[in-house]
């Protein structure tokens, strides 16, 4: 069987930065039977739910990755070692695993591949994995 990794969100979780549930049933139906295990990189780099919105600044996720770019909130908080913690854990719950594939949110600092890719989905792809971008 299948075993894929899922930005929680896309599965109705709420772990959005706004707290709501919002889920895409197109990426339910792209997962339906197989193993899927939901990840919030934002979550699991510390960040709270709710949370201030944040952008990459200066670059990319890989850039991020790099010292070269960091991440900061519509406030003016630097959270780019909460990501980089973030993408990790979640770099570490896919070696763990036989992963097929990535489902990634779209539009994420973390797990956006554009306009911008973000750091998990950035990791990620130096790392190998297959990711796929959903609404």
């Amino acid at each position: 069987m299948k075993i894929y990794l899922v930005s929680a969100c896309l599965l109705g979780l709420k772990t959005r930065y706004d707290g709501r549930a919002i889920p895409c049933h197109a990426c339910r139906k792209a997962v339906a039977g197989a193993v899927c295990i939901p990840i919030c990189p934002e979550q699991l780099g510390g960040l709270p739910t709710p949370r201030m919105a944040a952008n990459l600044v200066g670059g990319d996720g890989h850039d991020v990755l790099a010292g070269h770019a960091r991440v900061i909130t519509r406030n003016g908080e630097d959270v780019t070692e909460n990501f980089i913690l973030g993408a990790q854990q979640v770099l570490e719950i896919a070696r763990q695993h036989d992963i097929a594939k990535v489902f990634l949110k779209a539009r994420s600092p973390s797990c956006g591949i554009g306009p911008k890719v973000g750091v998990t989905a950035a990791l990620l792809i130096s790392e190998g994995y297959t990711v796929v971008e959903m609404e």
